[in-house]
């Protein structure tokens, strides 16, 4: 409707309001939490009592170069990683290990370990009930390993190789003994793995060595057959004969190539230097003759003569004469000589000639059977390549089979972890830890109970005040209105209301501060009735509920009895099945003393003043589906005080019900405008038309309520006060 202005938002939350809950409540949450730390300490008193130890296992490897045939300790790295180490930890705590450690230490005897054999009067009767199940259906092997299980922790320190073996158990010595067992048993299973696994290989390498040499010799003798049968001897550097001679026969022939080449030139130097009648001197090859050498000697020795005896005896001189006639057949002797050697040469080049003519024919032959030899020699390679490999394998294969062999013989098969910290027996439970358990349940309960006392106290909506900045109008629905006030007769009051702080009149025009101002949301206003014709109780119902509003500001001009149209509207809506509230804001408790049988019940002030909560002060009408909210019998100076907080109560009652009927009594447009909303209808209950009526619809036209809707009960009976039928609830 048109000028309703909406109330509903812009609160905040009074801390001081909210905390000042728990020192009122102190008592209560002392209590509870005392409570509740008794309880504990009875409990960690009376628990059972459990004791934890531990043993260490450290995955590495134990081989070492003195004991590993080959000298490699890699092979096992695979066992140190990551995963490996995790596949550890599984195994540590795999069914076989636990089962020889059950049956090792008898784990079946115990009753920690088998719940079926002494089982409580209350778990017989929960298993009959089938709220819990029957051990007895599982087996007794199956039954020790889940109990073993459930006590047992095993897992890895992170980033290590380090295996921790936890197990937790009433009696301590077998809380020791459980983990040293499970290190025991484990190195027993990874040494017979590894026992296993050298029978194994053992047993597979024996006839595989056997085969193995049958097929070496195969290969090898292939390899000699073919090499006999292709004639494929081998020389040295082992390569085949024919190969190795045509190697030595090419060098022949390039020195006898060589030779024939410098006695060719040899004797064409001596045979220019004869043609020429050269010195023959500087030949190497006529020097090198030792007859020469003697001629020349000789030749010198005459010319050293003639030389002599030329100083003393003339040219023609018979002595002279006849040693130059032995110079001359001297030189003649040197030339015939140096000829025999030009012939020497030249025959000596000859017969390289044919020696290299010879080789060159050899040379030949040797390559045709070097060729055919190649060919041959390939698959002789294969032949050996095969029996080379054959031969590696089995010389791999023995050497694993003499470790295998020998590891079985000496029993020394290191398994790759050790144990480098035994559990020892625990002197003191880990559980229960009484100090805190009692700790945790003193601090947990009063936290819990603090809590619980904040929520009820911001639930209630008591912590909850207006923001700062909002604009208030006094309302006079909470207090009677003085003018009303006034002609009623002092019995007709609540007597809560008879104060001697502060009179009724004064009590009607107390500031009750600022409230929040909220924006006019437009609702679809509902047409007013022309002039001054009012509408039925049906016919306002249904305006009611066609507009869907949420709230119903009745205004009731004449007093108390026209204050039972409100109750017949909000009965006929209730009657179509809307959730209904009735809201009674009168002075007397007119709307809602019929609809109660005409009691004293704690309502709307004792909800303002805390002290009742919306559960105290909401009832049931005796003569419908609707609810009513009295007025109250608390103190209304003090339930004015919190009258900020009637936007908020508003808030929430238009939340929980379809509708909210609010009855004001003669009020005007100030004093309810902190009670409208969103979906706010401002309807005026009339008996009589009068100018008294007229002139409050017209008010609420000029306050900002142009929809005002006048509403009579004419045609009903109006609902009074009878005698009570039966006590409140």
């Amino acid at each position: 409707m048109s000028g309703v202005q909406s109330t509903t938002g812009d609160v905040d939350v009074d801390l001081g309001q909210l905390f000042a809950s728990l020192l009122r409540d102190w008592v209560r949450l002392v209590v509870v939490a005392v409570v509740v730390t008794a309880l504990a300490f009875v409990f960690a008193s009376m628990a059972t009592r459990y004791y934890k130890a531990e043993t260490r296992l450290l995955i590495e490897t134990r081989e070492s170069v003195f004991t590993r045939p080959d000298g490699n300790t890699e092979t096992d790295r695979s066992n140190l990683d990551e995963e490996g180490v995790t596949s550890q930890v599984e195994l540590v705590g795999s069914t076989d290990i636990l089962k020889q450690v059950a049956k090792k230490l008898d784990l079946a005897s115990r009753p920690e370990f088998d719940p079926a054999a002494k089982m409580s009067t209350l778990s017989r009767l929960l298993v009959l009930v089938g709220l819990k199940s029957d051990p007895n259906e599982l087996p007794p092997e199956e039954r020790v390993l889940k109990a073993f299980r459930e006590n047992l922790n095993v897992y890895r320190v992170e980033k290590s190789r380090v295996i921790v073996i936890q197990f937790s158990s009433q009696d301590p010595k077998l809380a020791a003994d459980v983990p040293n067992a499970i290190a025991d048993v484990y190195m027993e299973f990874q040494r017979g793995a590894k026992l296993e696994s050298n029978t194994e290989a053992t047993d597979w390498l024996k006839p595989e060595i056997a085969d193995l040499t049958k097929r070496v010799k195969d290969a090898e003798s292939k390899v000699a057959a073919f090499r006999a049968e292709s004639d494929l001897l081998v020389g040295q550097n082992n390569s085949v004969l024919s190969t190795q001679q045509l190697s030595e026969l090419s060098s022949e022939l390039s020195r006898v190539r060589a030779n024939r080449s410098a006695a060719e030139a040899n004797a064409q130097g001596v045979r220019q230097a004869l043609k020429q009648g050269g010195s023959i001197d500087a030949m190497p090859e006529v020097l090198s003759s030792g007859l020469i050498q003697r001629l020349r000697e000789r030749q010198v020795q005459l010319r050293n003569d003639i030389a002599e005896l030329s100083t003393t005896l003339l040219p023609n001189h018979p002595r002279i004469k006849a040693l130059n006639s032995q110079l001359a057949d001297l030189n003649a002797q040197i030339r015939s000589q140096a000829e025999k050697v030009l012939t020497g040469l030249v025959n000596e080049a000859s017969t390289a000639s044919l020696r290299e003519q010879q080789l060159v024919a050899d040379l030949n032959t040797l390559k045709v059977e070097s060729a055919r030899a190649s060919e041959q020699e390939v698959e002789l390679r294969a032949l050996e390549r095969e029996a080379a490999a054959q031969r590696a394998l089995l010389e791999s294969y023995l050497t694993r089979y003499r470790e295998a062999t020998s590891r079985q013989d000496r029993n020394y098969l290191p398994v790759d972890a050790r144990v480098f910290s035994r559990a020892n027996v625990p002197s003191e439970p880990y559980f229960p830890k009484v100090v805190p358990i009692v700790g945790a349940a003193f601090v947990g309960s009063l936290l819990l109970m603090a809590i619980v006392t904040l929520l009820q106290e911001l639930f209630s909506g008591r912590a909850m005040r207006p923001a700062a900045g909002s604009r208030v109008v006094p309302v006079a629905q909470v207090a009677m209105p003085a003018r009303r006030a006034a002609s009623l007769p002092d019995e007709a009051l609540p007597q809560a209301w008879h104060s001697e702080e502060e009179p009724v009149e004064a009590l009607a025009h107390h500031d009750l501060g600022e409230v929040p101002a909220y924006a006019n949301d437009q609702a679809e206003p509902v047409a007013a009735t022309a002039g001054h014709v009012g509408i039925g109780i049906e016919f306002a119902a249904e305006k009611l509920i066609t507009s869907g509003a949420a709230r119903a500001i009745f205004v009731s001009p004449e007093g108390d009895e026209a204050a039972a149209t409100a109750v017949l509207v909000a009965r006929e809506v209730a009657d179509v099945g809307l959730r209904v509230l009735l809201l009674d804001l009168t002075a007397s408790g007119a709307a809602s003393r019929p609809m109660l049988d005409g009691g004293r019940y704690p309502g709307i002030t004792n909800l303002l003043a805390a002290e009742a909560q919306f559960t105290d002060v909401i009832r049931a009408d005796h003569y419908s589906d609707c609810d009513v909210m009295p007025i109250g019998t608390a103190d209304p100076a003090r339930a004015m005080r919190a009258a900020d907080r009637l936007p908020i109560i508003m808030q929430s009652l238009t939340t929980a019900y379809d509708l909210v009927v609010v009855e004001c009594g003669p009020a005007d447009a100030d004093e309810i405008h902190r009670l409208v909303g969103d979906g706010t209808e401002v309807l005026v209950s009339f008996l009589e038309h009068d100018e008294q009526v007229a002139d409050a619809a017209a008010g609420l036209r000029a306050g900002g309520y142009e929809d005002v809707i006048l509403v009579t009960p004419i045609g009903h009976d109006l609902p009074t006060t009878p005698q009570p039928t039966r006590s409140a609830a």
